[in-house]
């Protein structure tokens, strides 16, 4: 056999060494025989829709087989996946059956979203496209001739699922975030279920992995439920999935560690009665849990139920082409027969799959029959229509920001003041809003929090059941997952994290961005709110755990987001902070990244001048600039972008106002980066002019920046005087070391802003020129008495952080 090739389908797995009695802990439900209706009713929908699934693959035209198949009816590029589509349709099936039966509020989240085929196929036969795309995607022949002929090409529906999709509320084009979207998606919402479906190929994901403890922080009486699926047909592209290879008795083991009760479906002779009895078992069990929750007697730990289902991966297409096993292989994976188009022995074989679905007997004049739509649920409960997943938008309650500012001239952490204001924005939203954490709420300073609300961890006898707003786990994927489910049915939510690990999720939130930015695009979904990240425990101040706690590079993830999307904000101190993270809570369709400093830093403005500086994005600061004649007509400008940078700006001009008095020196501080993207280019882009006000026309510019030196340089560009600008950021430096000494190796410390403001300054003014040398030498002297003092006491001088002179005076 040729390495790598499989030679049966659907291989069982191997026996594994666990005693049998470990089967106890799998679900035993009873089996009850459907009505003969019921089952016709279903196989009837399972058939049109995998038709019709295959068809979107493969067809161009004839999409009905109203004459012989011909090569010109095959597209001329065959796009799209089969192998998930039989278990996905399946399942949507059975789910129909339940809502009605029990007239459920219910979302599928579909884990293997390249399965696209078979959403669409289902949300055409019970009407969903139709009510959305209405004389596009119509329940008639034209409608389907359209849906199956458009799909993966230009213009039509893409190879996975989006935006687009009705009900869909998660992509799934990267794999591993399902389960944790499905989770937070419910949570404040008590009676909606989510029926997630993860594959076994996505199972062997990280943050799948990590997901499936979502259970722990699910509180039954506030929150609704997830019944999970697991989609077992053993292969990934071209490998057995792990879980595929394992056997009841591991399968059994693994999820009751996890927390659950397992239920496993897989009598394919009988599998539409199996899997109907399973999910009457996993919606008992659920109320059971639910209704014990919200009557007082809670259940400690509850067993959660989930399905695993094992079908042949490709079930019901090609059995074998030249001599490969298609049905139950992974070459049933992506196109089946990939030469379809071009070799007529494929043509027969793709004629005589699509020939064995009947689908005459199922469409009449191009519509589905009595007996598929019989099992449907009403339209607004069709897991198409749900309002849940496409116009879901609860706006959080004003909690004026103002009311927990600080007074300026004085050091106050960011985050402390900004936790105050927080505990009574959770106060006066108290289901719609939450905070997920990776375990760092206390080391972020933003504990004030728990003075109001608490931690919501339901396998802690501490924290249970008392309605917390603040899930902790140290899993960033988690946090992720959960804010993006709960953002994308309705409500709002905040992630703080340490700065250097947000990177974590850098590709799961461009992945969530991009479903956003179609949703924005898509005429029948309304509003978002946007996602909040909150960045503290920065690189500037993570001098103590060294340098791998020093990564400012999330900031560049986010500006490479759509315009219309990116927002990144670095406010100066406390009040700014105030401001901009009250503003992101009610803004809506955004990324939000807002920056600043959890130590004890200075507020340079009152609550009303941050109110101001904020809304304009920057401004020119009199009281850190030279004289108030120089600042109109400056030798060099100074700005500084971030908490810690800006404080070394500050710092720089009040030195040469003593090393130099004859340099004209105006301080500039950027709090919205957005601002300084070239004119049109941004939402928020200043103008020509507004950019000529801040920075002059010609005058020599140093941005002393908090992330890296190229992100800022790629902002800038397109801006008119480019050569008069300098950019100083992180440089990848650092260690364990004192916080100015991070200033110092990285090139942004005072002295480095000082010594440039000379040199470019005795560019245009006599007088400094003239000193240049002395001046320098200055700087220079003070810079090596830091440096000893470093190092030889092991810590910065002590008046290193002294509250900058005329403070008071803006």
């Amino acid at each position: 056999m040729p390495s790598g090739q499989i030679p049966v389908s659907n291989p069982p797995p191997l026996p594994s060494h666990l005693p049998d009695n470990v089967l106890d802990l799998v679900a035993k439900i009873e089996k009850t025989a459907l009505p003969d209706n019921v089952r016709d009713s279903l196989r009837g929908f399972q058939r049109a829709a995998c038709y019709i699934a295959a068809a979107m693959i493969f067809l161009r035209d004839n999409v009905l087989l109203d004459s012989e198949l011909q090569l010109d009816h095959v597209k001329p590029r065959l796009l799209g996946h089969w192998g998930t589509c039989p278990g996905l349709i399946l399942v949507w099936s059975h789910l129909n059956l339940l809502i009605r039966n029990h007239d459920l509020s219910m979302i599928y989240v579909i884990g293997p979203g390249h399965g696209a085929p078979a959403a669409l196929a289902a949300l055409w036969l019970e009407g969903s496209l139709e009510k959305f795309y209405p004389g596009e995607y119509d329940r008639d022949a034209t409608g389907l001739h359209n849906l199956i002929t458009r799909f993966s090409v230009p213009g039509g529906f893409p190879s996975h699922i989006n935006a687009e999709t009705p009900g869909s509320i998660h992509e799934g084009g990267e794999l591993g975030y399902a389960l944790s979207v499905s989770f937070g998606a419910v949570m404040d919402r008590p009676d909606l279920i989510v029926t997630c479906v993860v594959g076994d190929g996505e199972a062997e994901t990280g943050p799948t992995a990590t997901a499936w403890h979502a259970i722990k922080y699910l509180d039954p009486r506030e929150s609704g439920a997830v019944i999970p699926i697991l989609h077992v047909n053993g292969f990934k592209i071209s490998e057995r999935t792990i879980f595929g290879c394992m056997d009841d008795k591991e399968i059994a083991c693994l999820f009751t560690g996890y927390g659950y009760q397992v239920c496993i479906v897989e009598d394919l002779e009988n599998i539409n009665d199996e899997l109907y009895a399973a999910l009457e078992w996993a919606l008992s069990e659920v109320k059971k849990i639910q209704q014990a929750a919200r009557s007082g007697d809670p259940i400690v730990k509850p067993r959660w139920p989930m399905i695993v289902l094992r079908t042949p991966k490709g079930w019901g297409g090609p059995k074998e082409v030249d001599g490969k096993i298609i049905e139950g292989s992974f070459h049933s994976h992506q196109v089946p027969l990939p030469k379809a188009n071009t070799d007529e022995s494929q043509l027969n074989v793709l004629k005589g799959w699509l020939s064995s679905y009947n689908i005459s007997q199922l469409l009449t004049d191009g519509k589905p029959t009595q007996a598929i739509l019989d099992t449907m649920p009403a339209d607004d409960k069709k897991l198409g229509q749900i309002k849940t997943a496409y116009d879901p938008y609860i706006e959080l309650k004003q909690v004026k920001w103002e009311d927990f500012a600080v007074d300026k001239a004085k050091d106050e952490s960011c985050m402390k003041v900004t936790g105050k204001y927080l505990a009574k924005v959770f106060e006066e939203n108290p289901t719609t809003l939450r905070l997920f954490s990776p375990d760092e709420l206390e080391s972020n300073k933003l504990d004030a929090i728990l003075e109001h609300t608490q931690r919501n961890f339901q396998w802690d006898q501490y924290s249970r059941a008392n309605g917390g707003r603040v899930i902790e786990t140290l899993s960033e994927h988690e946090c992720q997952g959960f804010m993006q489910g709960y953002t994308l049915t309705g409500r709002t939510a905040i992630f703080p994290s340490y700065e250097s690990f947000l990177g974590i999720v850098h590709t799961m939130m461009v992945q969530y961005s991009k479903f956003v930015k179609i949703a924005r695009d898509v005429k029948w979904r309304g509003d978002l709110a946007s996602i909040n990240y909150i960045e503290t425990s920065t690189w500037a101040r993570q001098e103590h755990n060294g340098f791998s706690h020093q990564n400012p590079s999330f900031i560049g993830a986010v500006l490479n987001l759509k315009a219309e999307a990116a927002r990144v904000y670095l406010p100066p101190d406390a009040n700014c902070f105030l401001s901009t993270v009250a503003h992101c809570l009610h803004s809506q369709n955004k990324t939000n990244l807002i920056i600043g400093s959890k130590q004890p830093t200075a507020v340079y403005l009152s609550a009303s001048e941050a109110a101001e500086h904020c809304r304009i994005g920057a401004s020119i600061w009199p009281f850190a600039s030279s004289a108030p004649d120089h600042i109109d007509d400056p030798d060099v400008v100074l700005a500084g972008i971030g908490v810690e940078v800006t404080f070394e700006v500050v710092k720089a001009a009040e030195m040469l106002r003593t090393v130099c008095p004859a340099l004209r020196v105006r301080v500039v501080n950027v709090t919205d980066l957005m601002i300084l993207v070239a004119e049109s280019k941004h939402p928020h882009a200043l103008s020509a002019a507004q950019f000529r006000k801040l920075f002059t026309a010609d005058r020599p510019v140093l941005f002393n920046y908090h992330g890296y030196a190229t992100e800022l340089q790629g902002l800038l560009f397109g801006r008119e005087g480019l050569g008069r600008m300098a950019v100083r950021g992180y440089q990848e430096e650092g260690s364990t070391t004192t916080p100015f000494d991070m200033m110092l190796v990285n090139g942004v410390s005072r002295f480095d802003v000082a010594r440039w403001a000379l040199e470019k300054g005795a560019e245009r003014n006599e007088e400094v020129r003239r000193g240049l040398g002395g001046y320098l030498g200055d700087v220079d002297g003070r810079v090596d008495e830091v440096r000893k003092f470093i190092v030889e006491h092991g810590k910065d001088p002590d008046d290193i952080y002294n509250l900058p002179e005329r403070i008071g005076d803006s």
